[in-house]
């Protein structure tokens, strides 16, 4: 029984592993992806809208 558990719990942890490892690709990809677009079209940075003001800023590196 407790073989079981630890396969259990070390299953577990691979799984919360692979997904937050899936999510820091996405989330570094799409970084790629919006830098390659920005030096394609010569931009300085990505314009966001401010949702509160209806302002647009400039992206900043961790959105």
């Amino acid at each position: 029984m407790p073989q079981l558990l630890f396969f259990a719990a070390v299953t577990a942890v691979g799984v919360w592993g692979y997904r937050a490892f899936l999510k820091e690709a996405e989330r570094v990809s799409a970084r790629v992806r919006r830098a390659e677009k920005e030096d394609q079209t010569g931009a300085a940075g990505t314009l966001v809208e401010d949702k509160e003001t209806g302002e647009y800023r400039v992206m900043k590196s961790d959105e």
